[in-house]
């Protein structure tokens, strides 16, 4: 990790939920770092080529939104995550979520799948982030008091 990539990912100012933050600052890093995986099927490509690299899975899902399908991804992905200690947070606001990842992309033709997310360390380019270590520690907080998949919301600001 270089010192840019230490102050994109430590300096930034903290206005709502820690966690939130944290999340908003790893997406920032990991795009810069070329680490970030959008969509479902490109993540279980991603999982299928090289599990060992992935380290974070968001799942990003509104409450009111009961959709079976993606209940049923939701389920195959955190049972393939918690096969290959990859840590697992559940995440609403995806319009927030949307207002983060999008420029980061670019624009699309096809609306993006910010359904699921995953985070990598690619072995050959480590680095490494507070805020990731954060999200990990919150992850382990919520695992110690037996909620197995630690969830978040991301706020409109």
């Amino acid at each position: 990790m270089t010192l840019e990539d230490s102050d994109i990912c430590d300096n930034q100012t903290h206005k709502m939920h820690p966690v939130a933050s944290a999340v908003e600052q790893v997406l920032d890093v990991a795009h810069s770092r070329g680490s970030l995986t959008v969509g479902v099927y490109e993540s279980a490509k991603c999982m299928d080529r090289d599990p060992d690299s992935v380290v974070l899975c968001l799942l990003a899902a509104d409450p009111e939104v009961d959709d079976v399908a993606l209940n049923i991804h939701f389920t195959l992905i955190q049972a393939f995550c918690r096969d290959n200690d990859i840590n697992i947070l559940r995440v609403s606001g995806l319009q927030r979520l949307s207002e983060i990842v999008e420029p980061m992309i670019g624009p699309s033709s096809e609306p993006l799948d910010l359904h699921c997310i995953l985070i990598s360390i690619h072995h050959n380019n480590p680095w490494k982030c507070s805020s990731l270590d954060e999200v990990f520690n919150y992850c382990a907080e919520c695992r110690s008091r037996n909620q197995w998949i630690p969830f978040m919301s991301l706020m409109d600001r």
